[in-house]
């Protein structure tokens, strides 16, 4: 039946010590006062002093009204109902009782504590009008009724008190929970930029790596016999590795707090120029684009010219110089691409086998994510890749990217 609260702090018990000093003194003195100018039937010395034992009782009781309000209570009305049952004289004997009550229902546990004091004060409403039956002068009998409404007003308060604190501990856990939550949105939005920058970088690096591999390893072999290839050679290193810095630079400049050197994110309208520097590095090129009957959305424009990008950039690496088709087939609701290569033309070594690494299953530690990174793009903005070896030796990418993204994030 003992509801035991946390320890309150000292200062708290403190208040709640002097709290109870002055009930005992208020209600000791003040029932002597009314028992100096009215008189009584019994004396509080009667059975042993007990009428003062009972009043100080159901005082000094209250220092620990806050770790056990329900005990508080229960002493309080027991002292209260046999002060009364012995007709000790009446007086401000019930300050006690009252504080009781208001602590057990502004710190007990809600709906059992209120229970508990409904139920105490019935009891001790019925008590005090049977110990008042035979009360002389009858209109003394209006205390009874004061000390009743005055039970239910201080129940009343102690359940408006707690249910202010219940309301103002919900709305600050509902502060914090929106708090967290939108921690933590700006955390996935930080997460999802990050990552979105490093597909970004990964795509403009590998794809300049290759070309200025494959050129530089030009350079070198006709370095002595073809100056003049080898001279065009070092100017496509030069063309693609000043691009890739710009790119770089307009990648990394959403870390920075000025709009310097910002450009817009690459499309499919540079396409051209991506073919071109694929042509350069030895790739013969078909290129399929008819153009769209409405404008690409931009997350659309990206993901597509990125995933063009790395299909070549991975041709470039794995297969060297063959022949590649590259087709974009745009439709009212979805673009599709297909980048497919013929394979290693005769005498090369290796095969579309290098490649399956791409996609990160197979992959020894290191190994290249080229694939499962065109794979992400696509199902970010809610559509599919496909990657796989064609039966001729070559290698194939389809992708289906929707006009109306259901996740895009770049």
């Amino acid at each position: 039946m003992n509801h035991r609260a946390a320890s309150p702090p000292v200062h708290v018990v403190a208040q709640d010590v002097a709290l109870a000093l002055f009930v005992t003194v208020m209600q000791v003195q003040g029932t002597l006062i009314r028992v100096a100018a009215e008189g009584t039937i019994r004396p509080l010395t009667d059975f042993g002093h007990l009428g003062f034992a009972l009043l100080a009782v159901n005082g000094l009781v209250l220092a620990v009204r806050r770790r056990w309000p329900v005990a508080v209570f229960v002493t309080a009305a027991l002292a209260s109902l046999v002060y009364y049952g012995l007709d000790f004289p009446d007086g401000p004997g019930w300050l006690g009782l009252f504080v009781a009550l208001y602590t057990l229902a502004a710190y007990g546990d809600g709906r059992r504590s209120l229970v508990i004091a409904g139920v105490g004060t019935g009891v001790l409403a019925v008590w005090w009008l049977v110990a008042a039956a035979d009360i002389q002068p009858r209109a003394a009998i209006g205390w009874v009724y004061f000390r009743i409404g005055a039970s239910v007003m201080s129940v009343a308060l102690g359940e408006s008190v707690r249910s202010r604190r219940v309301i103002a501990a919900e709305a600050e856990a509902r502060a914090e929970l929106a708090e967290r939550t939108r921690e933590d949105e700006a955390r996935a939005r930080v997460d999802a930029e990050r990552l979105r920058i490093a597909r970004e970088v990964h795509d403009t690096v590998a794809h300049a790596i290759a070309i200025i591999n494959v050129q530089s390893g030009v350079t070198a072999h006709v370095l002595d016999k073809r100056p003049e290839q080898a001279r065009a050679a070092l100017r496509a290193i030069e063309q693609t590795s000043s691009r890739a810095l710009h790119e770089m630079r307009v990648i990394l400049g959403v870390l920075r707090d000025d709009d310097d050197g910002r450009a817009p994110h690459p499309g499919l309208d540079q396409i051209g120029e991506l073919t071109a520097k694929a042509r350069d590095a030895g790739l013969d090129v078909t290129l399929e684009a008819p153009a769209p009957e409405t404008p690409l959305p931009s997350a659309v424009d990206s993901a597509a010219y990125r995933i063009l990008q790395e299909s070549l950039t991975n041709v470039i690496r794995h297969v060297g110089p063959t022949r590649v088709t590259v087709a974009l087939n745009p439709s009212v609701d979805s673009l599709e691409i297909r980048v497919a290569d013929e394979g290693r033309r005769t005498g090369s070594s290796g095969g579309p086998a290098d490649r399956a690494s791409g996609d990160g299953t197979d992959a020894p530690a290191g190994a290249g994510r080229g694939i499962s990174g065109m794979r992400e793009r696509c199902q970010l903005l809610g559509g599919d890749l496909d990657a796989k070896p064609t039966p001729g030796g070559g290698f194939e990418v389809r992708a289906r990217l929707p006009l109306v993204p259901t996740g895009a994030r770049l």
